[in-house]
């Protein structure tokens, strides 16, 4: 009797191929998404573990996280409003030490209450949820409505833009106000965003955590990166003091995340410099993005011998140039007087954006 051979393809070849490294990269991915929350709940854990027993707590008081911000600002994602999160995250999920108690030998586990016990598995949430899903999650106080999401999240895989959306439109509200809540929840997973393993991939606290570097492009055109690229060349020699920084600096806060173009460290006025650039006319809205930089750097970047941090808005198109410092709560005259010397003046920057706006839209670098 003759041995049949296995019938073979290229084409099979290939499916087998692709099955298996989407199989396993999202099997990674997951294990590593998991790896970072379990990270983020031993954090929280740890600093209230210390704020408990600490034998030297009472030399930091109400300032523990802000001096372990201080700290650790050496690695990535270690931000005071990160670290918040973690304490926050812990004290909402105690039910985490299940999976990490004996492998970390914990002893200072968090009893449950009444409201704890209606609560989903420890490892199904876990494995369905990224620490951004948990970020939201944590937003929510009432127990009941925080539980709804969670199951929600899970049964339609849900993306973190996704359970963002639902929650902004009260689906735990409208589902306990129809008759037919069964109905209504099925229609609502119909139309829902499926999380997808690049999306995980794309997060930035899985950037931060991994030391991945962002690759998305934030600049809206080819326009406005070359007037960047320009214009951070332009600062260093004018030779004023200015040390560069950083570039689409990221700010992240409560799972909201925002990029400043261009960060400086000026030596001599001892603050950071932060350079937002449009290539749009001046929004008023423009003014309140760059409050919001300068507040977050005054509060959780720029040490206590600082000078507050200046804003500087451009905003260009092909009729028009406008220059705007952002210079809110600069009261000490004499830092201002400084910061008058040591900048370069509105007419200068006007100047070189208008001149190299001209020289890039007629092709030249």
């Amino acid at each position: 009797m003759i041995e049949q051979k296995n019938i073979q393809s290229f084409e099979i070849l290939v499916n087998k191929i692709e099955n298996t490294h989407q199989t396993l990269q999202a099997q990674s991915i997951k294990s590593v998404s998991t790896s970072l929350t379990i990270r983020n709940w031993l954090i929280g854990y740890y600093i209230v573990e210390y704020e408990q027993n600490g034998e030297d707590r009472a030399k930091y008081g109400a300032k523990i996280i802000e001096n372990l911000a201080k700290e650790l600002k050496y690695i990535k994602g270690m931000s005071k409003s990160n670290l918040k999160i973690f304490r926050q995250f812990y004290l909402i999920y105690p039910q985490i030490n299940e999976v990490v108690y004996s492998q970390f030998k914990l002893t200072n586990q968090k009893s449950l209450t009444v409201s704890d016990q209606f609560r989903l598995p420890t490892k199904k949430l876990l494995n369905s949820s990224s620490f951004s899903h948990f970020i939201e999650f944590i937003k929510i106080d009432n127990p009941l409505k925080r539980l709804f999401y969670e199951i929600e999240t899970i049964k339609g895989n849900w993306s973190v833009r996704e359970l963002k959306r639902q929650i902004n439109s009260a689906t735990y509200e409208r589902v306990g106000l129809s008759l037919n809540k069964q109905e209504m929840i099925d229609s609502i997973q119909l139309k829902s965003e499926v999380l997808l393993p690049k999306q995980i991939i794309k997060d930035p606290y899985i950037l931060e955590f991994t030391g991945l570097e962002s690759k998305v492009k934030y600049s809206e055109n080819d326009l406005e990166e070359a007037l960047l690229n320009h214009l951070q060349d332009f600062l260093l020699e004018l030779g004023n003091g200015f040390c560069f920084e950083a570039r689409q600096k990221r700010i992240s806060i409560e799972n909201e995340h925002d990029r400043v173009d261009l960060v400086f460290y000026h030596r001599i006025l001892k603050c950071h410099i932060l350079i937002d650039l449009k290539i749009r006319e001046f929004s008023y809205a423009d003014v309140g993005q760059m409050n919001f930089y300068l507040n977050y750097y005054k509060n959780e970047i720029s040490e206590k011998t600082d000078n507050p941090p200046i804003g500087l808005i451009l905003c260009a198109n092909k009729n028009s140039t406008k220059v705007k410092y952002a210079t809110a709560g600069l009261d000490n005259q004499l830092f201002v007087s400084k910061y008058k010397i040591n900048l370069p003046s509105v007419e200068e920057i006007e100047k070189f954006l208008y001149d190299e706006l001209i020289n890039l839209k007629k092709g030249k670098k």
